[in-house]
This record gives C-alpha cells, structure tokens and sequence, in this order.
C-alpha cells in the first residue's frame, strides 16, 4: 500500500491529522494553504487535489465530511477492482468511517485508526462484519481469480446460503462462513496452474506457487506484542496499531480476554500458558499464510513470553515459507517497570529480575542465580513467584537471600498493578509472608542502599543513583 494521503481543511484538524499521521509510514497531511499553516504539503483546490490522490492510488484520509469526498470522487469512479482505500474522519476524531476501496484494505485500516483514536469504526460491509473476513479481499498469498462473481456471490450467503470449502486456506477455516459439505456454492482453493471454470456460485481463490510468496512481496506479518502489567493508557500505541490491523490474535487465552477491549473481527486462537513454542510456531504459520498476526502476551514480550519462543521456533525452523514472513517485536511496559513507578524507583541503580518458575529450568540454576544477585547487591525483582501448586520457590528463596542480607532488606510485594484491585506492600525480607504472594504478584527485594521515607501519608522507596559503601 502507497503512503497515506491525510486531507484537512482547517486548522482546528491538525492535533487529529498529526496522530493518525504518528500510526502510519510515510504518511503525509495535505492542507488547504488559506486555511492551515505548518503542513506537510498545502494545496488551493480541494477536488482537483483529491482526485490526483485517488487518481495515484493513494489511500485518502479526509478529515471532513463523507459527503464531500463522495460528491468529489463521484466521477472518478469507474473500478472497484482499483479503488485505494478513501475514508472520512471527523475532525476532532470521533468518528472513522471506510468509504471506498473494500478490496484494497479499507476497513483494516479504518479500524486501525479507530483503534488509536479510541472510538468505533463504522464498518458498514455485511460481509466482514457477518463472516469475520473480506471475501473480496483476501489476505497476501491469496488472490480471488473471478470477483466478477463475488458480489452475487456474498449476497446469497448473507440471504441464508451455506458454503463447501475445497482447499484448505487458515484465513477460511477460522471464519465464520457458513460452511456445509452439502452447500451448492463453493470457495475453492488452488495454485495458479489448476484450470477451473469460474461459477456465480463459485470463488477461486489462488495461491502463490512459491510457498510464503505472492508477486515477490512478504506474505504476511508476525507481529510479537506485550499489553503492559493492566490499564489502557499504559498500553503502547505501536502494539494498538498493531492489535487494530491484524487478522488473527494468537495467545494465552488470560491475555487474549485481557486484549478483548482493542477486538473488531480478529480471528482468536488460545493455547494453554505451557505450550509456548506450539503457539510460536502456529502463528508463524498463519502468517506465511498471508495473515497478519499479533502473538500478545503481558507486560513486555521480550521479558519472560513470547518473543524469545517465536525467535526459538523461528531458529529450528520447520516450514521454509518462515523465511519470508516479516517479524517484528514491539516493547511493552513490563511488571518491573510498573511497580517501581508506583513505589517511587528502587530500581534505580543497578538490578535483575529473575522467574522463580522452575518449570522451564530446573531449580538449581534459579537458586545459583538468586545467591549470585543477593551477594552482588543487585535490586531483585522475582517474577513468578508462586502458584497454587508452586509455593516452595519464595519460601526457599526467601532463605537463600537472608544467608547474604540483612533481615531489614525492604521488599515490596506488588499485586494486580494498574488494575482495580491493585495493591502495594512494603515489607522486610525477614517478615516477608509467602502466603501472601500469587503469580500476580510482583515481589521486589532492595538491596543494602534500597532506602523507604514518607511525603506526607504517602511511603516512597528509591535506591539512589549514587553508591555508598555501608
């Protein structure tokens, strides 16, 4: 897809032009010149402008009414095969509406800029909204061979039709078509040397010959995200982004109900929280299938979670179309960070955070780790702490680190940060209590220059960024 064309008239436009502007690569603002100042191109005629955009291809973002851009468009449209995404945003942001261009992507996009812009898009194409995906538009590696035929095609299936799928296609299964072995119309799937005779009752869809490819480009993307510790405003707007314009979510299903608020018509695929490198290597495979695809996790996901098990996945291989799938790792707010801005900064000098699960490493190295960091004086933050059926590793840890410090170390006990029943405890590593600690529960341990004063009622604690030897 071209660079975005975002079209305002006025000034009062430029705060909303420039953050949906923030969300897309090499997105330009175009400004009528009387009216705007500061703008990346500024233009005289607002129809003749408009329609050189369309005209090019560009995807138009018009911060106006939908009106205009119908009644400028009007007579330059004559193909929808070749129509770029056109769009109408309210010029304070409060509504994103997809005009034109449904089968170039228009709808993942103004739900990509709904997303950021925090409000419903108004996606108003039966299909997508019904089916969970865009028949008219299928994803990289896939193209539809008759879409003279699509448009009678989806009516019948909105009317009540059911469908028989020939040909496997993830994109397809995981939908909400109406499928039936006995249905009359058809979605077939095939590579570009299989004649087949096109049918209104039947779409064609073909796939690249080269596995992973369509005319030389990426198929689709991996795209590796972590939701922060809770609250919307500490989600990143990248990992939004990128939410808002996937096809499919892949994850642990806790973080896939705690990433429900950001769903439109993404495709859900849950695994067990063990099953770390089968949810990897899924997701690679959905997206050498075309697919854009989020693997969420918590916090940050290069910070115990998915990223390093996609990279590990990825490494070992076991599907050549991997090699073309275009991955990226976007950085998260992770527990560590949370907890420390609400107790002040007691990881402010030197620290390490260690996962006391010993069910990916046995517990030999965890406690050879924690005597490690506890005679170097390092802040310990403890991931994982404990479990319903995990609760030795705090209790032994606990031991461990009072044969290096003093009992009087302060601990913080850090709970459901950022969400509604969050909770802070600042404590002694002596008097910690075990029984108070679950997996949601982030333990803190100072070290010796870990230091805890009081503003009024409200307790800090802050290691100092300089060192003095006690």
């Amino acid at each position: 897809m071209k660079p975005a064309a975002i079209v305002i008239l006025n000034q009062a436009s430029l705060p909303v032009a420039r953050k949906i502007a923030t969300t897309l690569p090499g997105a330009q603002i175009y400004g009528l010149a009387k009216r705007t100042e500061s703008i990346d191109i500024t233009f005289e005629d607002f129809g003749e402008t408009v329609r050189s955009l369309y005209t090019e291809n560009r995807p138009i973002i018009g911060l106006c009414a939908a009106g205009i851009l119908i009644r400028t468009l009007a007579t330059s449209l004559s193909n929808k095969q070749q129509e770029p995404p056109v769009l109408a945003v309210a010029e304070d942001g409060s509504a994103v509406v997809p005009l034109l261009g449904g089968l170039s992507g228009v709808n993942v996009l103004a739900r990509s800029i709904a997303q950021d812009l925090n409000v419903p898009a108004a996606v108003t194409t039966s299909g997508d909204l019904r089916f969970g995906t865009a028949l008219l538009a299928p994803p990289e590696g896939y193209q539809l061979r008759n879409p003279e035929d699509a448009k009678g095609f989806i009516a019948d299936l909105l009317a009540g039709a059911a469908v028989k799928r020939i040909g496997e296609a993830d994109w397809l299964r995981d939908s909400q078509l109406p499928w039936a072995d006995s249905a009359t119309h058809e979605i077939v799937v095939v590579t570009p040397d299989i004649p087949i005779d096109p049918n209104p009752r039947r779409l064609i869809y073909e796939t690249t010959a080269t596995p992973g490819q369509l005319t030389g480009q990426l198929t689709g993307q991996l795209t590796v995200v972590g939701l922060g510790p809770g609250p919307a405003k500490w989600l990143a707007p990248e990992t939004r982004q990128a939410l808002a314009a996937a096809t499919d979510w892949v994850g642990y299903s806790t973080y896939l109900r705690f990433a429900a608020p950001y769903r439109t018509s993404q495709t859900l695929h849950e695994s067990d929280n063990r099953e770390e490198l089968d949810r990897a290597r899924h997701a690679l495979d959905l997206a050498a299938e075309g697919r854009s695809v989020v693997v969420i996790s918590g916090g940050d996901p290069g910070i115990f979670a998915m990223a390093s098990a996609v990279l590990e996945a990825l490494e070992l291989g076991g599907n050549p179309a991997w090699d073309s799938i275009d991955l990226e790792i976007l950085p998260g707010i992770s527990a560590v960070q949370a907890a420390a801005a609400r107790l002040g900064a007691p990881i402010g000098h030197d620290f390490c955070v260690i996962s006391l699960s010993n069910i990916l490493k046995p517990w030999e190295i965890i406690a050879d780790r924690l005597v490690a960091a506890a005679q170097a004086d390092f802040v310990i933050a403890l991931y994982n702490p404990a479990s319903h059926t995990r609760r030795e590793q705090l209790i032994e840890a606990q031991r461990l680190l009072l044969q290096y410090r003093s009992p009087e170390t302060l601990v913080a006990l850090a709970r459901d940060i950022g969400r509604p029943k969050e909770t802070i405890e600042i404590t002694s590593l002596y008097a910690l209590d075990p029984a108070k600690v679950d997996m949601r529960t982030l333990v803190l341990v100072g070290s010796s220059q870990t230091r805890q004063f009081s503003q009024g009622d409200r307790p800090w604690l802050y290691t100092p960024r300089s060192y003095v030897k006690m």
